[in-house]
């Protein structure tokens, strides 16, 4: 008898060692970026004490507080628009009588995820200039509207998916209509779905950059194409700033869409 032991890949040498060096790798500038936000020395590579003074900076700043009050407003504009889509694209999608071509939807609307954003970017300007349509903030509201939908769809028809038809078909066997079964029924199965997509869109609206760059214009300036304006000047600790509050923000929301993600698979 072979007492071998079967391989098991985790047990391979060095590989957690390996893994150290990925995550440094992948980390280590952010935790240099956030350290030398403290720091109060006008060179953003030497140390030479801690302080706060370049986050007060930051606030004074009235063109950075437009800027984010732009990101804000046009995040939280395409995160309800988006959601909203999605919820019903998900919805026509596990539980319509579309019978054929429910593939080809699902890949056409997530085609922003897999295309380079670039490309998303170019396009959604030509749209815009063939349009005629120079609107500043709308137009930005419309494009990150489109980008955000199939991060918001995903976790709903992945919800819709796992819980099944079994409690609204028991909803119509008691002859309830299909308003109240949605109301009563599906949507509050949907509810840690619907969160966990809203909070991702809003995160990837915030923190978008390329396709704002392409579509903004004057007064319409979002946070991340302000600090690629602020970068070309070269690094300064407001930009260590300005990118750690970024990160601390993107942090807490993801986060949190992972809480009610987990909330969703345990419910």
């Amino acid at each position: 008898m072979n007492g071998a032991k079967p391989f098991d890949w985790r047990h391979t040498p060095g590989l957690s060692a390996y893994t150290a060096l990925i995550f440094v790798f992948f980390y280590a500038p952010l935790l240099i970026l956030v350290i030398y936000a403290f720091n109060s020395s006008r060179l953003v590579t030497v140390w030479s004490g801690f302080s706060f003074k370049w986050f007060v900076a930051v606030a004074n700043n009235g063109a950075i507080r437009d800027a984010a009050f732009n990101s804000v407003v046009i995040a939280i504009v395409a995160t309800i628009a988006s959601t909203a889509i999605a919820t019903a694209g998900a919805l026509a999608l596990e539980r319509g009588r579309l019978r054929f071509g429910r593939g080809a939807a699902t890949a056409l609307i997530a085609m922003p995820l897999v295309v380079p954003e670039i490309v998303v970017a170019i396009t959604t300007l030509i749209f815009f200039s063939g349009l005629g349509m120079h609107h500043g903030l709308i137009n930005l509201m419309i494009a990150h509207t489109v980008f955000c939908i199939p991060f918001a769809l995903l976790p709903i028809q992945a919800r819709l998916r796992d819980m099944g038809g079994t409690l609204e078909e028991a909803g119509r066997d008691l002859y309830a209509d299909e308003w109240r079964l949605f109301r009563r029924v599906t949507l509050p199965l949907l509810v840690p779905a619907i969160s966990a997509g809203a909070i991702m869109a809003f995160v990837v609206s915030l923190d978008d950059f390329l396709i704002s760059m392409m579509v903004s214009s004057a007064g319409s300036t979002t946070l991340p194409v302000y600090i690629y304006g602020m970068m070309r000047l070269g690094v300064t600790p407001e930009v260590n700033a300005i990118s750690t509050i970024l990160l601390a923000v993107s942090i807490v929301f993801v986060a949190a869409a992972l809480l009610v993600g987990r909330r969703n698979r345990l419910a």
